[in-house]
């Protein structure tokens, strides 16, 4: 998938333009390229504070999102290298607590570029060089890596010792490269497990537990599943938190969704099963409230986007898997039915993202994602008619024509949910002007 950015700033872009003629397009897994670009740059990756690695299909991304606010809460400073970027490249390098400049961005790009001469790092092995260098130059107490694809293959599974690694929750995504079965994710994800490291896993199926533990136990890592070595649950609005040290009354998250419970417990127990870095039970609550993730259910603000449709609610998700329809369709289930503009990349079955939310859809406006591989709006639209069962659905050319659409509407302001594609949710943001921070 074609994953090159654009930036305002001329430097940075014409790094950004350097790169998409370097380097193949597409996702590629494995390690030989970084390893040995991290070679020539000297290795940043042995010279980072203690790093948190998680891996997962869903969920992830707001981990990281809660383990950084619970972290700062405590008063460290944290970098974090997350992706994909919605907006900015910038937004997928955060140092010690700031997204990195653009000054800065240039220059590492233009030194970790230099030094790729024969080896063709893809846009994430480079990105991740550029995330380790910039962290290695920079003092800060804590690290925290999100895996970009997979696992065991990722770049950023460079890191021969972390303090502690995760896995968040599991689905069927990225089969061509990670494997057709679930079993077979698993055990790509269970890949960043490490010798005498902690490796804190959400509940699974037993038969996907089993294979998690089996990998866990090869590498020597120890494996410390959700339901055995630690849980939490849902009781009075509170969220209850217990592990071998004792209990946590934690409030909700502020991140919109039931789900989101489930990813600040994945953080609460990466916190509490490490020992260098000091998080009270202050910090950790006040990490679940403050924890922020653009584009993961958000309610859109006042802006150039939502000013078009007075009174209603406009609402943004990214997910672009089943597994990510399912939790929203569950979320969504008391706002129905809903107006839908959905968008969705080639490589996704149709059924599969948007069914879930279909039978909650009151009207649907399906579009295009210019500048990706994507399902043309009319066949999402024949496809939702004839088998998904919107009431109505309609392909439209461009999101601001679908956005007109919904404001001419006579027949009533139900609450808009915006979905299909993280590409998507950046222009959305963009339009909107919340620019990610």
């Amino acid at each position: 998938m074609p994953d090159f950015a654009r930036s305002a700033h001329p430097g940075v872009q014409a790094q950004l333009d350097r790169l998409s003629m370097l380097s193949p397009a597409g996702d590629r897994l494995g390690l030989e390229r970084i390893s040995a670009l991290l070679d020539r740059l000297g290795r940043p990756q042995d010279r980072l504070p203690p790093v948190l690695h998680i891996a997962g299909t869903n969920g992830k991304g707001s981990t990281v999102a809660f383990l950084r606010a619970a972290l700062e809460a405590a008063g460290h400073k944290v970098h974090a290298f997350t992706s994909p970027h919605l907006v900015r490249f910038n937004e997928r390098i955060r140092i010690a607590g700031k997204l990195i400049e653009d000054e800065e961005l240039s220059a590492l790009l233009t030194e970790v570029l230099d030094k790729s001469d024969g080896i063709e790092p893809s846009f994430f092995e480079v990105a991740t060089a550029v995330a380790l260098m910039a962290f290695a130059r920079t003092p800060a107490d804590a690290c925290i890596l999100e895996v970009g694809l997979g696992g065991r293959l990722d770049a950023t599974n460079v890191v021969e010792q972390p303090l502690i690694t995760g896995i968040s929750d599991l689905a069927l995504d990225h089969q061509h490269f990670l494997g057709k079965r679930l079993i077979d994710i698993a055990g790509e994800k269970a890949g960043i497990a490490k010798r005498g490291v902690p490796l804190v896993a959400q509940n699974y199926p037993p038969h996907i537990a089993r294979r998690i533990g089996e990998i866990a136990a090869a590498a020597g890592a120890l494996w410390l599943p959700r339901g055995k070595a630690w849980d939490a649950k849902l009781r009075d609005d509170r969220l209850h938190y217990r592990d071998g040290s004792g209990e946590l009354d934690l409030p909700l998250p502020g991140l919109a969704g039931e789900h989101q419970t489930r990813n600040a417990s994945l953080a609460i127990a990466m916190l509490r099963h490490q020992r260098a870095l000091a998080v009270c039970a202050d910090a950790m609550a006040e990490g679940m409230r403050s924890a922020r993730w653009f584009g993961r259910l958000q309610l859109l603000g006042p802006g150039p986007l939502t000013d078009k449709l007075p009174g209603r609610r406009v609402w943004l998700d990214g997910g672009h898997n089943r597994s990510a329809a399912l939790a929203i369709a569950r979320q969504m289930a008391e706002h129905a039915p809903f107006d839908l503009i959905f968008a969705l990349t080639r490589t996704r079955r149709i059924s599969d993202v948007l069914g879930p939310l279909a039978p909650l859809v009151r009207k649907a406006h399906t579009i295009p994602l210019p500048g990706h591989p994507h399902h043309d709006p009319r066949d999402i639209a024949v496809l939702a008619q004839s088998k998904l069962g919107p009431r109505e659905c309609y392909p439209a050319f461009t999101l601001d024509q679908a956005i007109e659409r919904l404001a001419k509407d006579p027949e009533g302001r139900p609450d808009v949910l915006i979905f299909g594609s993280l590409y998507l949710a950046g222009e959305v943001l963009a339009a909107n002007g919340e620019i990610p921070d």
